[in-house]
């Protein structure tokens, strides 16, 4: 019975594979589709408004050590246990390149301001220099 279709009438279920589908559409085994489109609700583009509270490195990383993943991001017994629903990870990756694109941004700026002071330390020790 593992290679026949099975269709549910009872509650519209299809199982390719299996005979216990638990889905709209459970296939046991491999999938080949030339494009797959997820619909999807809440895309994290509010990640770039003004009010959003990005969490500071230092808590991110106080985070990390005491959970061993990412905030947001399922934890791998999650995903083993229960699968991984596409559509939903795709977002939560997007909004973790998002922030990561913002700590960048900020990154870069706290550097241009390091580059400026130390030229300007620079130019301060070379007038020193040759007052002397």
């Amino acid at each position: 019975m593992g290679n026949d279709l099975i269709l549910n009438l009872n509650d519209g279920y299809v199982g390719i594979g299996t005979a216990n589908p638990k889905e709209k559409l459970s296939v046991n085994g491999n999938i080949r589709s030339k494009e797959v489109k997820v619909e999807i609700t809440n895309w994290p583009d509010y990640v770039f408004e003004e009010d959003y509270k990005i969490k500071s490195l230092d808590n991110l990383e106080k985070y990390i050590k005491e959970n061993k993943h990412l905030p947001e991001v399922p934890r791998a017994k999650e995903i083993t246990d229960n699968g991984l629903d596409l559509g939903e990870m795709n977002k939560i990756l997007l909004k973790k390149i998002e922030e990561l694109t913002l700590y960048l941004i900020d990154q870069n700026k706290t550097l241009i301001e390091q580059q400026s002071l130390l030229l300007k330390q620079r130019e301060d020790i070379d007038t020193l220099k040759s007052s002397k």
